[in-house]
């Protein structure tokens, strides 16, 4: 374990210190951190323990190269030592739906877990229930963002890019749906202060 992950960030300081960064330190991710990070943002909930997000985890700098492209020629993609790449697989959970049902519940919470999803998603067309997948993912993808802060690392979530590029260049299947693309790594300058609403801009107590 490397020093910055036996030193994590509180959560509050994690959500008070992130901040959107474009520029990064030209040095490769530590394996063990970016590892750790996935873990951490695969424990993210999501209904009926659906884990409907996947990670592609995109280092190779031809293929970064090319992914920069997709989204636009954006140069915060060719500075990062890594671009994960967030999206929502419903048809592979659908398959492997019995996975997600917890070990406790034996083969009778597997056949649940099967009736429930069938139930819910069965009539449903691919393009429907992948907009129900994307809506767990983009927890996830919250997740991620804190994760990597409380580690260290910077990030920046990014939604410009062209889907059906990405899709081509990583292989994926034309129903998966994104969540987005996150350039991680150390922050080679500060991003801008946050400036937001404040809490009664933004919401009525009832």
């Amino acid at each position: 374990m490397t020093a910055t992950a036996t030193r994590p960030l509180t959560v509050t300081d994690a959500i008070e210190t992130r901040h959107s960064i474009r520029k990064f330190v030209q040095q490769p991710m530590n394996a063990d951190d970016l590892r750790e990070i996935l873990r951490l943002a695969s424990l993210a909930p999501s209904a009926w323990n659906a884990q409907t997000w996947r990670f592609a985890v995109v280092q190779n700098p031809e293929v970064k190269e090319q992914l920069q492209a997709a989204a636009y020629g954006q140069p915060q993609i060719g500075s990062a030592p890594a671009v994960i790449v967030v999206y929502s697989d419903m048809e592979d959970t659908l398959d492997t739906v019995e996975d997600t049902a917890h070990p406790g519940m034996g083969e009778e919470g597997r056949a649940g877990q099967r009736k429930t999803f069938n139930g819910a998603f069965g009539g449903q067309d691919v393009a429907q229930r992948g907009q129900w997948g994307l809506s767990q993912a983009n927890i996830a993808f919250g997740f991620l963002m804190l994760a990597a802060r409380g580690l260290g690392y910077d990030t920046v979530p990014m939604l410009g890019f062209q889907p059906d590029k990405v899709r081509e260049l990583l292989k994926l299947p034309e129903h998966v749906q994104f969540a987005g693309l996150l350039p991680i790594g150390k922050r080679a300058e500060d991003g801008f202060p946050h400036h937001r609403h404040d809490v009664e801009r933004v919401t009525t107590f009832y």
